[in-house]
């Protein structure tokens, strides 16, 4: 039988030139044992001002073997880089 793995969380949407990055969302959970969680998605990056989105987190608790994901940048001329999801 196949192992299923989680599904990775979505990326986040680039922002335009003024607004913040989407998150990224978190990796799913595996429903088979054995199986891997899904990766989180990566933050969508800011425009020129605004703040980075938030990586999204990866599926440890019950699945494991997944990677978070990164946080986006922040803008060019104003802003935070988002965080990285949690491991």
């Amino acid at each position: 039988a196949a192992v299923a793995i989680g599904g990775d969380g979505g990326a986040g949407g680039r922002a335009g030139a003024i607004g913040n990055g989407g998150d990224g969302g978190n990796g799913g959970t595996s429903n088979t044992p054995g199986g891997s969680g899904g990766d989180g998605g990566n933050g969508g990056n800011a425009g020129l001002i605004g703040n980075g989105g938030n990586g999204g987190n990866a599926e440890i608790v019950i699945s494991g073997g997944s990677v978070a994901g990164t946080g986006g940048n922040g803008g060019l001329l104003l802003g935070f880089n988002g965080t990285n999801g949690l491991p």
